[in-house]
C-alpha cells in the first residue's frame, strides 16, 4: 500500500445530504450556474486534491421536485472547469447503457487530449425506469445485460483510445473509473477498473472488499497496484464536536421527508407508503440482493443497516439523511482525519471519495480543516509531483483488456479472457 492516500471531492449539485439545498445560508440554485463547480474545483486544486468527479444521469429524476439534481452534463462542466484550473484531475460520469462507444471514445478521447491529461470516465450501468423511458423503453434492462454491455462497452472505448495516432494525452488515455459492488460489478472492476468508487459501512467488510477486488484482478493476469480503491465518505465536518453534531441535526430536520421516503422506496424497490415513521422495515418484502433491480450496491448497504439494527423507518430515513448510502462521518477536522487514517492504514480503503454534506459551505471543513490535518500526519500532498491524473494516482498505462464474447455471460467469461 502507498504511504500517502487519494482524496476526490464529489461536486453533487448542492451537496450529499437531501436536505442540503434547504441549509441555512445555502442558495439552492447556485448549482444551475458555471461558478458553482469552477470555484469549488479551484478550491480542491489550491488543497492538491486528486480529482473533482461529477455524477451524472441520462434522466430528470421526478425527486426534482423535492431537491435540486445533477444539473449540467458533466463533460461540458469538466471541460469548464479545466480551463479554470492547471494540474486536479477531472472525472466525468458517463453511462455506457445509453451511450454510443464510438462516440464516447472520441468525445472523452478528445479531452484528455486538450486537457493534458487529467481525464478519468466513470463507467455506470443506468439503473431505472425512469431513465429507461427516456430513451423509449419500457423498462430497465436486467441487471447481468447491463453490465455485460458495460464490459462490452469499456473494451470499445479503451481498445479506440489505445488505437489513436493522434491527439493522445500525456497520460496515453483517460483512467477508468468504475463503482463495483454488485456481483457483476466486481467482476467488471476486476477487468477493467483502474479507480473503484464503493460505498462499504465498516471497516472488516471494505477491507475484504478490497482484497477480493485485488484477488479477482491478480488472477485475470493484473498487478493489484493498478487498482485504486476509493470508498464514498460523507462529511459533516465542525470547529468542534458540539459544532458538527448540530449541523447534522440541522441538515436532518431540513430532510424533505416526501423525497426521503421516495428514495429509499426507490432503493429497496418496494412500496414504502402504508408503513408508518415508528414500524421497523418489514424484511419479508425485502429481495435477495442478488436478484434485486436498480442499484444493487445501494441496495445491499441499505439491506445490511436493516439487518444489523433492525430500525424504524423513521430512523432509517435520519440514517441515511437522504444521501445514496455512502457512510457519514461527523465531527472536528482532528476526528474525521482519525477515521480516513484508520480505514487507510488498515488496508480497507486507498483514499476516499469525499462528499461533503453541503456545497459550497462543506467544502470549507475538508480544505481549510481535514485536508491539513492529513498532510499534518504525512498522509497526503502538500504539492503535486505530476501533471496528469495517472501521476496523481500513481498509477501506469495497463494492458488493454482482452475482448468478451458478446453472447456471453460476464461472469463466465473472466477467466476466460484473461
Amino acid at each position: 500500500m502507498a504511504d500517502q492516500l487519494h482524496l476526490n471531492v464529489n461536486i453533487l449539485n448542492a451537496g450529499v445530504f437531501g436536505g442540503s439545498w434547504r441549509f441555512p445560508g445555502t442558495d439552492g440554485l447556485a448549482s444551475y450556474g458555471i461558478e458553482h463547480y469552477t470555484s469549488i474545483a479551484r478550491r480542491a486544486e489550491a488543497a492538491k486534491l486528486d480529482a473533482v468527479f461529477l455524477a451524472d444521469g441520462p434522466v430528470l429524476d421526478p425527486s426534482i421536485r423535492h431537491r435540486t439534481g445533477n444539473n449540467l452534463e458533466p463533460t461540458t462542466v469538466l471541460a469548464r472547469i479545466a480551463a479554470e484550473t492547471e494540474r486536479i484531475g477531472l472525472i466525468a460520469t458517463l453511462s455506457s447503457s445509453y451511450n454510443d462507444p464510438v462516440e464516447l471514445a472520441r468525445r472523452l478521447g478528445d479531452l484528455d487530449h486538450v486537457t493534458g491529461g487529467r481525464f478519468g470516465w466513470n463507467v455506470v450501468t443506468t439503473a431505472g425506469a425512469a431513465a429507461a423511458a427516456n430513451f423509449g423503453r419500457s423498462g430497465e434492462p436486467e441487471h447481468a445485460l447491463r453490465y455485460r454491455r458495460a464490459a462490452l462497452v469499456v473494451e470499445e472505448v479503451v481498445g479506440r483510445w489505445a488505437d489513436r495516432e493522434s491527439l493522445v494525452s500525456p497520460q496515453g488515455r483517460p483512467v477508468v473509473v468504475q463503482a463495483g459492488g454488485s456481483s457483476d460489478g466486481k467482476r467488471l472492476a476486476a477487468r477493467v477498473g483502474e479507480v473503484i468508487f464503493s460505498a462499504e459501512q465498516d471497516l472488516a467488510t471494505a477491507r475484504a472488499f478490497r482484497t477480493e477486488l485485488r484477488t479477482l484482478a491478480a488472477e485475470l493476469g493484473r498487478d493489484p497496484d493498478e487498482i485504486v480503491v476509493l470508498p464514498g465518505l460523507s462529511t459533516v465536518i465542525g470547529s468542534t464536536e458540539e459544532e458538527a453534531r448540530r449541523r447534522r441535526e440541522v441538515l436532518d430536520e431540513v430532510l424533505p421527508d416526501a423525497y426521503a421516503r421516495a428514495r429509499l422506496a426507490g432503493q429497496l424497490g418496494v412500496d414504502l407508503t402504508e408503513l408508518a415513521d415508528d414500524e421497523p422495515i418489514p424484511t419479508e418484502i425485502l429481495h435477495d440482493p442478488d436478484t434485486a433491480g436498480g442499484s444493487q450496491t445501494f441496495y445491499r448497504v441499505v439491506r445490511d443497516i436493516i439487518d444489523r439494527e433492525n430500525p424504524t423507518l423513521r430512523q432509517l430515513l435520519r440514517t441515511l439523511s437522504g444521501g445514496g448510502g455512502h457512510r457519514i462521518v461527523v465531527g472536528t477536522p482532528e476526528q474525521v482525519a482519525d477515521d480516513v487514517e484508520r480505514w487507510f492504514r488498515h488496508g480497507a480503503a486507498d483514499g476516499f471519495n469525499l462528499m461533503p454534506d453541503v456545497l459550497p459551505s462543506g467544502l470549507d471543513g475538508v480544505v481549510d480543516g481535514l485536508v491539513p490535518e492529513l498532510q499534518r500526519r504525512g498522509l497526503f500532498r502538500r504539492d503535486y509531483e505530476g501533471t496528469t491524473l495517472r501521476d496523481h494516482l500513481g498509477l501506469g498505462l495497463p494492458a488493454v483488456p482482452g475482448r468478451l464474447d458478446p453472447t456471453s455471460d460476464l461472469s463466465t467469461s473472466t477467466k476466460a479472457s484473461a
